[in-house]
């Protein structure tokens, strides 16, 4: 995923209201749209130093957008809206081994009357759903962890997967962890012991879990090598 325009430098200040960060910016603090729901656990240290990009649609209400914290020399991207474009890049240039040439690609696949899964994949083994989940926490060190907070929404999306894998669709789980600091990827069971126990009820069920971390570069992101997964 490349970045549209070259990204701002600057300190974090505060994150409020959920959606809103307040960012130093050569001496102004400019108030940037956080696109994470997450608790961002770790990250939110003030004078971290933080990337935003600026839109340039004139009739957005916040003009910056915060994409990436640095926390102890390490870049972690928390755009969470960037990760099915980093996938989809990944996916359109074979760079996920399980799904090298692809036939066919479809983002926001419709399952049921009210899921939709990130990506539905055919290539010769078949059809499968992709469910993507965006990873920024790493409590341990070499290791990340999801989810950062209780998430009813990924508990859907695990049931779903479920009920798609019943229907002979293959099913995947793919953790992007957007960052280069982990060796290994594992559930936080003591954040969500329900996300947990779905999680283990669906790899008996077929599911497929897959993590990568990801590239950081001026000119954007890129999925980057396979992490090992301690289920």
């Amino acid at each position: 995923m490349d970045f549209k325009n070259k990204l701002i430098s600057g300190l974090f200040v505060k994150r409020y209201k959920r959606f809103f960060v307040d960012v130093k910016i050569n001496n102004q603090v400019i108030t940037a749209h956080c696109p994470n729901t997450g608790s961002m656990h770790g990250l939110l240290k003030e004078n971290n130093k933080v990337w935003v990009s600026k839109s340039n649609n004139p009739n957005r209400k916040l003009k910056y957008t915060l994409e990436i914290i640095e926390n102890q020399k390490v870049k972690v991207g928390v755009n969470t809206h960037s990760t099915n474009k980093i996938v989809h890049h990944a996916l359109n240039n074979s760079l996920i081994k399980e799904f090298k040439y692809p036939l066919e690609i479809k983002p926001e696949t419709k399952f049921g009357k009210n899921t939709r899964f990130d990506f539905l994949v055919t290539n010769k083994d078949g059809k499968a759903f992709i469910e993507v989940k965006n990873v920024t926490l790493s409590r341990k060190k070499k290791m990340a962890e999801f989810p950062d907070a209780v998430t009813s929404r990924g508990l859907k999306h695990i049931n779903e997967l479920i009920n798609a894998s019943k229907q002979k669709y293959k099913i995947y789980i793919l953790f992007v962890v957007q960052r280069d600091d982990c060796n290994f990827f594992s559930i936080a069971k003591d954040i969500d012991v329900e996300y947990s126990k779905a999680f283990s009820k669906a790899i008996k069920n077929n599911l497929n879990v897959l993590c990568y971390d990801c590239k950081f570069s001026a000119k954007g992101i890129r999925l980057n090598k396979k992490i090992k997964i301690k289920i």
